[in-house]
């Protein structure tokens, strides 16, 4: 009679330390170790948005370099939240054991980490392109806007924007344009620093403590 009110005591408290435990409820699928679906709609909102705000720029002429009008920026980002709601979907395995998901996952933090020298490259370029435009001279030369940071010097450095029948638009809309790309580009690298801290805080801040306690069926472990 002890006996069995110790065995049953016993299987008691070992189905209360599961109900307590996370990890023995479910251990295929984690919600909460999954990649963050907020990080994924930012990326993919702010891409959309650099892009967009790209060929606005190119739409005032078409004489804009490439390093002017930063869609590429837009879509990078774009594949990186692809990335990062592929890493939403799929099942978490503890300590990579799945392929697909380390594939993704080393994927997704190499594409983060060039979004991010991206974005500060395109901060660079558009705050130096903001500072000059919005320092230019420029008169109207046919269907031309022809600029030049110093009217009167002869041997000054010229830039002609093609097809802008005012020049109004290369001093101002221009010139916000660049503002709003830094803006957009700040706030693209810091979602991709954010994205790169979860990665390395998911796989390099997860310990396990050595303390086993046995059971009659199987082994399980606390986690610290």
């Amino acid at each position: 009679m002890g006996q069995r009110e110790k065995g049953s005591s016993s299987r008691k408290e070992g189905k209360e330390w599961r109900d307590e435990n996370p990890a023995t409820k479910d251990s295929h699928k984690c919600r909460v170790c999954r990649f963050p679906l907020l990080v994924a709609l930012l990326q993919l909102l702010l891409g959309v948005a650099v892009t967009a705000m790209a060929f606005l720029m190119l739409a005032i002429s078409p004489s804009l370099l490439a390093r002017e009008t930063p869609h590429w920026a837009g879509i990078i980002l774009c594949l990186v939240s692809i990335l990062g709601f592929i890493l939403y979907c799929i099942t978490y395995h503890p300590d990579e054991r799945s392929s697909l998901q380390f594939i993704v996952k080393l994927l997704y933090f190499v594409l983060c980490t060039i979004g991010l020298v991206i974005s500060v490259l395109v901060m660079a370029f558009a705050g130096h392109h903001y500072s000059q435009t919005s320092s230019f001279s420029c008169k109207q030369v046919g269907e031309d806007c022809v600029c030049t940071l110093d009217q009167d010097d002869p041997i000054a450095r010229t830039f002609t924007y093609e097809g802008v029948s005012d020049c109004e638009v290369i001093t101002g809309t221009l010139a916000l344009y660049f503002l709003l790309q830094i803006v957009l580009n700040l706030a693209q690298a810091v979602v991709c620093a954010v994205g790169l801290f979860i990665m390395w805080k998911q796989r390099y801040q997860v310990f396990f403590a050595g303390l086993q306690i046995g059971s009659p069926s199987s082994s399980q472990w606390h986690k610290v």
